[in-house]
């Protein structure tokens, strides 16, 4: 298979000629033989991990941390909700979330819609989208694997009202397998989002199926030695995947109990419309789905920064320079695990550094409350012009 990244790039000394803004006739990049003059190196950071496998990190101080000054400092120069707004604003904070060496934070929403423009005006529309097709494949891979688990083992699949501990056990140990299972897919994804779309060629729409099990059995996709093992990404994928889902599924029920405890006495009888029985059944189902996705992206916002470096780390990737929005980056970190990749960023970031590209979420949620507030419109006038 044809790899979508730098057969000789291993994270370090990938630079081009000297540096070249967009004019106003900028176009968007059609090859990798035009990223000459768009392709910076980021300065060695002690934190990043810079160094052969196995060497330890020099001591604090002898290097100059980025994450502590400049923090949205500079001005820029340039779930729960619908898929496509949640893939648009991923791809605008996940590549946030691995820019280590970023100085912009984009911790509000005011800063990320800059670069967007900036981005986008550089490389076309087309970048809007990369990766959709991969995040819904994902999506497939572990519902799909999900129903085979359950259906070949004694998990449970849903929880019966009269459920027990060991019930529930299993049914968080087959939600955790499921992750555990589409991981590698899940990598091969986050990959194709965050890349830059300077360097990217056409993909398929298999191509995260076959990365993902190259990436399992070691071949076809160019790495660096700085690659962590599948192993070592086993329990924080499983872990930011099984509270996803209890904070969840937990914040949803209670925000539904609320709801038709306080709109008991307005319950759909017969004599009522079609339209507000509809409005009555499933908007309430929106805004628990919503409150849940928010509460649970919201709290575990740092877990997967941490998760995305890792699965980032050594795969090559070049991503965009999120403080101007027209250059690329390659990501040369190298953390040791999890616990070495979260005293890293508390250190040479600070705790905002867990938060970077934030802003974007905000982005996403308004958006959200935009589409349920119109959804909601449109049912009511639909109930006015029935009545």
């Amino acid at each position: 298979m044809h790899p979508r990244r730098p057969e000789g790039f291993d994270g370090l000394g990938y630079r081009g000629g000297g540096r070249e803004e967009p004019g106003p006739g900028a176009r968007p990049f059609g090859s990798a033989s035009e990223l000459g003059h768009w392709v910076t190196s980021p300065p060695d950071i002690p934190g990043s991990r810079n160094l052969h496998w196995g060497e330890k990190t020099p001591p604090y101080g002898a290097g100059t941390p980025l994450g502590g000054a400049g923090l949205n400092e500079e001005p820029n120069l340039g779930a729960g909700g619908p898929g496509a707004v949640e893939q648009i604003c991923r791809l605008w904070y996940w590549p946030c979330k691995v820019n280590y060496h970023a100085r912009n934070y984009h911790l509000t929403p005011f800063t990320i819609v800059n670069i967007m423009y900036s981005i986008n005006k550089t490389q076309g529309p087309r970048a809007l989208w990369k990766g959709m097709g991969s995040t819904f494949i994902v999506q497939g891979i572990t519902l799909g694997t999900e129903g085979i688990i359950s259906e070949f083992t004694p998990l449970p699949r849903e929880l019966s009202h009269k459920w027990n501990l060991k019930q529930i056990g299993g049914h968080l140990l087959l939600k955790g397998l499921t992750h555990v299972i589409a991981m590698p897919f899940y990598s091969a994804s986050l990959i194709e989002t965050v890349q830059s779309e300077i360097i990217r060629d056409n993909p398929g729409i298999l191509d995260c199926v076959k990365e993902g099990i190259g990436r399992v059995v070691g071949m076809g996709v160019p790495h660096s030695k700085r690659l962590l093992p599948l192993m070592v990404l086993t329990f924080p994928t499983a872990l930011h995947g099984v509270l996803h889902y209890v904070i969840s599924s937990i914040v949803q029920k209670l925000v539904l109990f609320v709801l038709k405890r306080d709109n008991s006495p307005n319950l759909p009888t017969e004599s009522s419309t079609s339209v507000q029985s509809m409005l009555d059944a499933y908007f309430p189902e929106l805004i628990a789905s919503f409150a849940a996705s928010l509460c649970a992206d919201v709290l575990l916002y740092p877990l997967e920064t941490v998760l995305h470096r890792l699965h980032i780390q050594g795969t090559r990737t070049i991503i965009d320079n999120t403080d101007l929005g027209y250059e690329v980056l390659p990501i040369n970190t190298q953390y040791e695990g999890m616990r070495d990749c979260i005293n890293t960023i508390k250190r040479e970031e600070g705790m905002l550094g867990f938060y970077k590209g934030f802003g974007a979420v905000v982005v996403q949620y308004t958006l959200h409350v935009a589409v349920l507030q119109l959804t909601k419109i449109i049912y009511s006038t639909l109930l006015q012009n029935v009545s």
